[in-house]
């Protein structure tokens, strides 16, 4: 593991942002700021207002307007559709610009924000063809007498709270088919990586996105965010994030029966046979666990691999972590950047202490990595783990995966679905009718076969059990966002009740 010399220059000074309210960036004022460092350097790169109760009511009222004048949901959805393929291309345009700032706030690698913000210009796109083909059902087979019409109408106001680890992409998995399917928006990105958030925004309101239809309000989430939550104006919450924030929603909700969206925690297998192309297994385990610093609600950190080659895929998956280069975010070699925030480098640290405590085997990393500033751990990779241990149980999100054996196709199956989480999977096999029950049979919202972390915007999120409700992205991200109504038409003479 080296470190290279940095291909983008720091800035020289923070960068104030302000937040986003009916159409325009308010500044911070008098009221308190939050200063972020860059966790790959520790040192301060941008400025984001502590939003008030008061702005936070002002945002949810300018998306209230907005959603029941119907100056976003009353257009038709070509026009949607317009607003969504010119935001495509404005943030293509800026593409260089938000990564460089998702990097500064987040610490992932510069190379790998740029891939993130390219997939989201695909979100845009997609979701524009599915502003046009959103559409309803009717039933003609009620008798002569009646016609029947089930049509799918926005939900309203929907807020939309991102967590830290992929601020812009959740972000774009989410507003676009909001948008697509005509409600008005309130989002609240985490107060550590705010600065995206904001830029879309603006970017939004230049492709011609009506004032009030999107609003981003700044600050904590135990006072911002929360109040979000229980807003009483607001009829639909998209909340990502750990699973215990997602039960706070779940209780909220209660206050006005807002509908929900929840994806949450993740302890995700990959399950390797031994017919597997062992190769092109332990590079996707590797990436599995390593990609985004371990920082992915849907990171495989459980490795369930067949005994017969546990010990040389163990050794296979070690070598790829140690030749995975950790170091400045900001050099475009860089495969494995900074951990977010102190808190969650303390997190990751601790586990790995309960690791040695529970009596796995330290196989390799377990320890920080100096680069001179900022914050970085080292790819770990625990054996002799077994399915009791907080580490092959608790969602760790960082860098630690865990090896545990199985001996039969039907033990794997069982330790994959041995935790409360549901939220993804990978199998690695050659042999089709052993991939195929593994993949009807293993509990999971998203699935992956010989491949792991890959897809697009045409594919449902989501995932089973206590990893959360609902999907995002593909069709079904649009009709989640979407309620259904009946409308019954008579035709013809009404048959009086009364003579």
């Amino acid at each position: 593991m080296t470190q290279h010399v940095k291909k983008l220059s720091l800035p020289s000074k923070p960068r104030d942002f302000g937040f986003f309210v009916d159409g325009k960036s308010v500044p911070s004022g008098d009221r308190e700021v939050f200063e972020r460092s860059s966790p790959g350097h520790g040192v301060p790169v941008s400025r984001i207002p502590k939003c008030t109760a008061q702005d936070l009511d002002r945002a949810v009222a300018a998306a209230r307007q907005a959603f029941d004048d119907r100056r976003w949901s009353g257009l038709n959805g070509a026009d949607r559709a317009a607003v969504l393929l010119k935001a495509a291309e404005l943030i293509r345009q800026r593409q260089e610009e938000i990564a460089y700032w998702e990097t500064l706030e987040n610490g992932k690698p510069i190379s790998q924000a740029r891939a993130e913000v390219g997939g989201c210009i695909g979100m845009f796109e997609y979701a524009s063809g599915l502003a046009r083909s959103l559409h309803g059902d009717s039933f003609n087979n009620l008798g002569d007498s009646m016609f029947g019409i089930v049509t799918r109408e926005p939900v309203g106001v929907v807020g939309i709270i991102t967590p830290w680890n992929f601020p812009f992409l959740i972000l774009c998995e989410r507003v676009p088919y909001v948008l697509a399917s005509g409600c008005t928006i309130v989002a609240k990105p985490s107060e550590v990586t705010s600065a995206t958030t904001i830029m879309l925004a603006e970017i939004l309101s230049e492709a011609g996105l009506p004032d009030g239809v999107m609003n981003v309000v700044t600050g904590s989430g135990s006072s911002i965010g929360q109040a979000l939550i229980e807003h009483m104006d607001v009829d639909m919450l998209s909340f990502t994030g750990s699973t215990a924030v997602g039960r706070h929603c779940v209780k909220a909700a209660a206050g006005n029966f807002k509908k929900l969206g929840l994806e949450l925690g993740g302890k995700n297998p990959q399950i390797v046979f031994a017919d597997a192309d062992l190769e092109d297994a332990a590079d996707g385990v590797a990436f599995g666990i390593a990609f985004n610093t371990g920082q992915c609600c849907v990171s495989g950190s459980r490795l369930i691999v067949e005994r017969s080659v546990a010990d040389k895929f163990e050794k296979m998956v070690a070598a790829k972590l140690e030749k995975i280069i950790v170091g400045d975010p900001l050099d475009e070699a860089t495969q494995i950047g900074a951990i977010t925030t102190d808190a969650q480098n303390t997190t990751i640290m601790s586990y790995i202490d309960k690791g040695r405590d529970e009596g796995a085997r330290l196989i390799t990393g377990g320890a920080t990595v100096d680069m001179g500033g900022g914050q970085y751990i080292a790819p770990t990779l625990f054996g002799d783990v077994t399915s009791e241990m907080s580490i092959a149980r608790d969602e760790i999100f960082g860098p630690v995966l865990v090896v545990i054996p199985f001996d039969t196709v039907d033990e794997a199956i069982t330790i994959a679905n041995d935790t409360v989480y549901g939220l993804a999977a990978s199998v690695w096999t050659k042999n089709i009718d052993k991939a195929l029950m593994v993949t009807r049979r293993v509990q999971a919202g998203r699935f992956w076969v010989n491949t792991t972390l890959s897809g697009g915007p045409e594919l449902p999120l989501g995932g089973f059990k206590q990893s959360g409700w609902g999907r995002e992205a593909g069709k079904y991200g649009v009709e989640e966002y979407t309620q259904l109504k009946s409308v019954h038409i008579e035709i013809g003479k009404r048959s009086h009740w009364v003579e």
